[in-house]
């Protein structure tokens, strides 16, 4: 018998820094290893998707679209892979049908080979116009089913969600496991009762080592036939990130399963992402310890750290556990919401006002009204009573049933007589993402001209480049045998 070769899409270029560094990674810091990374044999790579295209406009004033391109020019072996919220796409709205199937065109337009795309509540009405567009341009689809604890996600749940994903068009299934909370026993049941219904479509696993089980659970994973994985370049895999792709490989390798991965490009990948983190004062990953308070309030790692910074600075930092263990108990009054994005927020939100409040749920916000009146799809569980009671007093008293697309009219014509014209489609739908005012800096950072971007490595340019732009009296000596170099400024 061949051995078994596992595949794997790298993420460092946007969950890893996502994760780690606050999603602050620009183009400059991708391009020049971009042509790298296309040689070492990912068979993906993971480059935008929710936070990343996001930062891109807000402070990065980086055009997200143009980094699609800038990439896809360099990339030419490896197809690249953008990851989409469903109907809510790059931000927490929920947005008309024309904007998501012109939004899954563009990204097969700027060069783009695969989309990912997952659904908060798991509805995967959310998700099949962006499945049938994407299967339309010929793009690869993976649709994932999102990973939680709750009485209600059950492995016969998570099988239910997987024959509706195959039966969209999905051309491989992915468990995203955002807040890392599968167990090496959960994994046990989970991966056998989906391989079970899904056939011969692969499957993926995405798993944040915020628990510090990830990367057990991914060995466990590829013994059962998990076909794909997701991981980083160790600089940044582990903790909030996920696992490291040196560390799956090698010891998978011990386990008779090989990758086509070259060990000698992923080394140059971490001396370069390394290298990056020294430059501009990023953190190095962490190992997490196991910590048994997430998989009961199940808030992801970036959030409480938010959450922590939003009390300090409203001299509040004391009553943070109060906060994580009220967010617990809202979850279970809202049906089990999965603790992702933009769900997590509306969570928090809901438990710092019932802690900092004269009354628990005295007040209730819009966003937490609209989902337990169904208004972004299927809820996993049943509302409190008490809760349900409080937000249908003040509209209709049942929930909505249908496709939550359905309740938001098309955009784009409006867009265009209002703010238009336009110079391209991407523009069109920057302005469907952000207002004028919030893409201010994008546009004062296209008045200024495009910079020049180195297309490889060069640590030497790197090294003059940063002496140039440094104080003047640096100096740097370099002796090898038969070379010395000293450099003055």
């Amino acid at each position: 018998m061949s051995a078994k070769r596992m595949r794997y899409v790298d993420v460092t270029t946007r969950d890893g820094h996502q994760s780690l560094w606050a999603t602050r990674m620009t183009n400059a810091m991708i391009l020049p290893i971009a042509e790298q990374m296309d040689r070492i044999g990912f068979d993906w790579i993971n480059l935008e998707g929710g936070a990343v295209f996001d930062v891109c406009v807000r402070f990065l004033h980086e055009d997200p679209w143009e980094r699609m391109r800038l990439v896809a020019e360099r990339v030419t072996a490896t197809p690249i892979d953008i990851m989409t919220r469903g109907q809510s796409l790059f931000t927490f709205r929920f947005f008309a049908d024309d904007v998501v199937e012109l939004t899954i065109r563009r990204i097969r337009a700027n060069g783009m080979r695969r989309i990912t795309v997952y659904d908060a509540l798991n509805d995967t009405r959310n998700l099949e116009l962006s499945v049938r567009v994407g299967k339309e341009e010929g793009l690869h689809v993976a649709a994932a089913l999102v990973y939680t604890l709750s009485p209600v996600h059950t492995d016969e749940y998570y099988q239910r969600i997987a024959r509706e994903l195959v039966a969209l068009g999905a051309d491989t299934v992915m468990i995203k496991d955002p807040s890392g909370l599968l167990l090496p026993d959960r994994v046990r049941t989970l991966v056998p009762a989906l391989k079970a219904v899904i056939g011969d479509v692969p499957l993926e696993l995405h798993s944040h080592s915020l628990s510090g089980m990830a990367e057990p659970c991914y060995l466990e994973a590829a013994q059962l036939g998990v076909d794909i994985l997701h991981t980083a370049s160790d600089p940044l895999a582990g903790g909030a990130s996920l696992p490291s792709t040196e560390y799956c490989a090698r010891h998978l390798a011990k386990e008779g399963i090989e990758s086509r991965l070259d060990r000698d490009g992923l080394a140059t990948m971490t001396d370069y992402f390394t290298g990056v983190a020294h430059r501009y004062g990023f953190p190095l990953a962490v190992p997490n310890r196991f910590d048994p308070d997430l998989y009961r309030h199940q808030v992801p790692g970036g959030m409480i750290s938010n959450l922590r910074v939003d009390l300090k600075r409203m001299n509040l930092e004391d009553r943070a556990e109060e906060i994580l263990a009220e967010a617990e108990q809202v979850r279970i009054d809202l049906g089990y919401p999965i603790l992702v994005s933009p769900f997590a927020q509306f969570v928090i939100a809901q438990a710092m006002l019932n802690v900092l409040g004269d009354e628990r749920y005295g007040t209730i916000p819009d966003e937490v009204a609209k989902y337990v009146r169904g208004h972004y799809g299927r809820l996993a569980g049943e509302v409190d009573p008490n809760v349900a009671d409080r937000v249908f007093a003040t509209g209709p008293s049942e929930p909505f049933g249908g496709r939550a697309g359905e309740l938001i009219p098309p955009a784009l014509p409006e867009l265009r007589r209002e703010r238009g014209p336009f110079d391209s489609d991407d523009d069109l739908l920057l302005a469907a993402f952000y207002s004028d005012q919030e893409l201010t800096g994008l546009r004062e950072a296209r008045r200024r001209g495009a910079p020049v971007y180195p297309s490889a490595t060069d640590p030497l340019a790197q090294l003059i480049e940063g002496l140039r732009s440094g104080p003047a009296g640096q100096s740097i000596s370099l002796e090898r045998p038969g070379l010395r170099l000293s450099v003055v400024r």
